[in-house]
């Protein structure tokens, strides 16, 4: 494995989809993101060491979260001018792909997800500072829009500006965010839970949905490949 310096270009999600060798990846909404099922708590750990020892991994710190049957990987810069992907990111991925495939341990891309709040609020400055000192959250880049959990661990939360009072409807939802080959099968999955289908209008990139009583949550996926593209 070659360490690629300098590799700090901003990469959108499409880009990075259309990249050589990132299969295993699916960019949702924290990063790009991919689930390898270790069977075990000992092999996730020595999954974990191995990326650890990879030439230059410690300078971007991928998130890695290691459970019993599993290891959950995910890349994003975090800075206090961006939130995103990088070049650097591509050539992460293939690594850790790369380290995954030596010691015999497949990936899964269809368990990769990740989840956000969102809060419409009138006064909104006034809302994302009570939610900020309630979470012991921070503002996320230089948003004022966007919360974070400085540990990056909890969901985060997203504040969206009103024009004018909505009591006909819910004003907190919930945002799914899965791999764009995985929408279809989780929208025709909560249909058939008893949800129904709010709106379509920016489908295939987001569609709100409603459980039985009215409640609202939107599924959305970020940047699917086109056909014939490659990143290199």
């Amino acid at each position: 494995m070659t360490y690629v310096v300098g590799k700090t270009e901003r990469v959108r999600p499409q880009q990075f989809h259309e990249a050589a060798g990132v299969e295993d990846w699916r960019v949702v909404g924290e990063g790009a993101c991919a689930y390898f099922r270790t069977g075990s708590f000992e092999a996730g750990a020595r999954f974990v060491r191995a990326i650890g020892e990879m030439p230059g991994a410690g300078d971007e710190s991928p998130d890695v979260d290691v459970r019993q049957k599993g290891v959950t990987v995910r890349l994003i810069t975090v800075t206090d001018d961006y939130y995103g992907l990088t070049e650097r990111h591509v050539e992460l991925a293939r690594q850790i792909s790369a380290v995954a495939r030596a010691l015999d341990i497949p990936a899964d891309p269809s368990a990769v997800q990740t989840v956000q709040v969102t809060v419409d609020a009138l006064a909104g400055p006034d809302v994302v500072a009570f939610w900020r000192a309630l979470l012991g959250y921070q503002d996320r880049a230089d948003s004022g829009e966007d919360l974070m959990d400085p540990r990056r661990r909890g969901a985060p939360f997203y504040f969206q500006q009103m024009d004018a009072p909505r009591p006909q409807r819910n004003r907190v939802h919930i945002d799914v965010w899965v791999p764009y080959d995985q929408a279809e099968a989780r929208i025709a999955a909560a249909l058939a839970a008893g949800g129904r289908l709010v709106n379509d209008a920016d489908a295939p990139s987001n569609w709100v949905l409603a459980d039985p009583e009215g409640n609202e949550a939107c599924v959305g996926v970020a940047g699917p490949p086109a056909p014939t593209a490659d990143l290199r």
